[in-house]
């Protein structure tokens, strides 16, 4: 097949097919450091797993929620703070076309003190509860997101606990088969006595063994560590949309009434400009 590697890899990889010391040496070092390499990898898995729950990455998340809810309010704040100005405009300048300019400032003056003050109090009340049960929300959702990540944290705990001493294990193996390659090439040149014979095919049974188990536990920690990520995202999406949902209620149940507020303003400013008229 055309993933298959060259047949001299497995040459000279395997301690089982030395001849002599320095073949026996030459295969054990791989090994050693292959140990080495598949261990500092699931090490590396294992903290990048656990980095999302740090306190500055907690912290992070909580502000990155806190930052985009107050986006949303201050786009809805500013709606509700506009909303009616333009009915009260064009009422303004048509007035303006067919009056003049000192008639035209004293509309704007009573409409300034007879309609626009009262409307800017009823929009500020509006935008005063729609931030108040923003708030709430964002403080019921920020808690959730916590006891989720909380809950998330010690799971991943728990398989952190668990996996890092497969890591360890793997370390152990490269010191032990490092040791063997010490003994080899101490040995001279000459062909391997029975005594290191076994041990390097004990050493390459082991090798194979375990480096099975750490290439296996490793890929399967790189799926859960994307499990994960994709947990903590979803969790944190998830309590945005409930502050956004909240927001979405306050406006329509204040809607009718604030449509109301602003027809009476708009009403209102049309009698001041026919009694003008």
């Amino acid at each position: 097949m055309a993933h298959d590697l060259p047949g001299w890899v497995a040459e000279l990889t395997d301690p089982r097919r030395a001849g002599t010391l320095d073949e026996l040496a030459d295969r054990l070092v791989p090994l050693a450091e292959h140990a080495i390499d598949v261990s500092r990898r699931l090490q590396t898995q294992l903290s990048e797993l656990n980095d999302p729950f740090k306190r500055e990455a907690l912290y992070g998340r909580v502000e990155r929620l806190k930052s985009r809810a107050g986006e949303a309010l201050d786009e809805i704040t500013a709606e509700i703070a506009g909303s009616g100005t333009d009915r009260i405009e064009r009422i303004c300048s048509s007035f303006a076309e067919r009056a003049g300019h000192a008639r035209t400032l004293e509309l704007r003056r009573r409409l300034d003190a007879e309609v626009v003050a009262d409307l800017d109090r009823h929009r500020a009340r509006v935008a005063g509860e729609v931030a108040a049960r923003t708030s709430a929300a964002l403080e019921d959702a920020t808690q959730r997101l916590l006891t989720q990540v909380e809950e998330l944290a010690k799971a991943v705990t728990a398989l952190i606990h668990e996996v890092l001493p497969l890591a360890r294990e793997g370390l152990t193996l490269a010191s032990r088969i490092s040791a063997l390659s010490l003994r080899a090439r101490q040995g001279g040149r000459g062909p391997i006595p029975p005594q290191l014979k076994d041990a390097g095919t004990q050493t390459s049974q082991a090798f194979e063994e375990a480096v099975g188990r750490l290439e296996l536990e490793w890929a399967a920690l790189g799926a859960r560590s994307a499990t994960v990520r994709a947990a903590l995202r979803g969790a944190e999406e998830s309590a945005y949309s409930r502050v956004t949902a909240e927001m979405t209620r306050c406006v329509e149940e204040l809607a009718p009434e604030h449509m109301r507020a602003l027809k009476e303003a708009e009403d209102r400013a049309r009698t001041l400009f026919e009694e003008s008229a």
